[in-house]
């Protein structure tokens, strides 16, 4: 057997020791979840409505600060989804409502954008470069996994959007809600943003934060 022919056999043999050996791996949340996801629950407990989820055909709660509402089909809500590095989620956005910005540490997100005017972008990490677009019924617009990005209401009307992920649980970790929505100390929050003092508290104020 020659050279290549010996790489070749065991490229094969490695791709296929990665191959899935099971059909499913439906989560178990009663288990912890790891760095890898949740273990399986047994395939004789696993029923259909492990792979269905009805929340994203309910119109989320848009009377709040940010005029917006998130609806997750994580893998928390969607036990199917482990292992399988999917995800999807709905954004409903009043006039004059936002998703501010923020990143999923996990995955990488796609919108589609179903309904009214989005204005959305994602800043870079290596220049700090601003990509941004005003988005209407029917366009799509990729945001790269753990880069901060946001989702504006641009329109008159109530707007609508799915976004994927690839990953079953991708994280979310909203900037201003992570400064003034803890405990966070406000001098070093200030030190580390160079906001005054006046301008932390009243943050903190609005989003409800201590410290």
């Amino acid at each position: 057997m020659s050279i290549l022919q010996t790489l070749i056999l065991f490229s094969f043999l490695l791709s296929a020791s990665h191959a899935a050996v099971q059909d499913f791996c439906v989560a178990d949340l009663s288990a912890p979840e790891g760095p890898a996801g949740y273990s399986c629950k047994k395939v004789s407990a696993v029923t259909v409505n492990d792979f269905v989820f009805s929340g994203l055909g309910v119109a989320g709660n848009t009377s709040n600060l940010i005029k917006a509402a998130v609806t997750t089909a994580f893998v928390n809500q969607f036990p199917g989804l482990n292992g399988l590095g999917i995800s999807l989620a709905r954004l409903d956005i009043a006039p004059g409502g936002v998703i501010p910005l923020h990143t999923h540490p996990g995955g990488s997100e796609v919108l589609l954008v179903l309904q009214g005017t989005i204005c959305a972008g994602f800043i870079s990490s290596s220049a700090n470069t601003v990509y941004l677009k005003t988005l209407n019924k029917g366009d799509s617009m990729i945001f790269p996994q753990g880069l901060l990005h946001f989702q504006l209401n641009s329109g008159k009307g109530p707007a609508l959007a799915i976004v994927s992920f690839s990953s079953p649980s991708p994280g979310l970790q909203i900037v201003d809600f992570a400064l003034f929505a803890n405990n966070f100390p406000s001098e070093l929050v200030e030190a580390t943003t160079f906001l005054d003092d006046a301008q932390v508290k009243k943050l903190k104020g609005v989003l409800g934060g201590t410290g």
